[in-house]
């Protein structure tokens, strides 16, 4: 069981695992949904989340719905209609994110160039379904 939730604790979520695609998205929607360099997220099956509150949503794209805390604008989740059973959650915003570190990186062709990266995670340059990696 993963727990997590916003800012100002107005949205509370649980979420079933398992939790799978673990990623570090340096995609400039992620980016600016954020206002941060990169977004960490993780996914469960969409039917093992709960939340306590009501973030609301937004669709940043064709396809694609983004949920915030109402209050405190915490951005929680990213839903992509191709995988309807999905729903990624920002990592950022567990209890403890420690407990979900990244497995690599995704739309690393768009990191921004002063983001120096020390580790040695598989780096996407977009997505991992897209299968081409960064070269070394």
């Amino acid at each position: 069981m993963y727990r997590g939730g916003c800012l100002c604790g107005a949205v509370r979520y649980e979420a079933e695992g398992p939790a799978f695609h673990s990623t570090l998205c340096h995609c400039s929607m992620c980016r600016r949904a954020a206002g941060a360099p990169a977004v960490a997220w993780f996914s469960v099956r969409r039917s093992g989340v709960r939340f306590a509150g009501t973030p609301v949503s937004y669709a940043s794209s064709p396809g694609i719905t983004r949920q915030f805390c109402p209050q405190c604008g915490t951005q929680l989740t990213f839903a992509d209609a191709r995988t309807p059973e999905e729903i990624d959650i920002t990592t950022a915003t567990l209890d403890d994110p420690e407990q979900l570190p990244p497995e690599d990186h995704t739309f690393s062709e768009n990191r921004l160039h002063w983001m120096h990266l020390g580790d040695q995670l598989p780096r996407y340059l977009r997505t991992r379904g897209d299968g081409a990696l960064e070269s070394a």
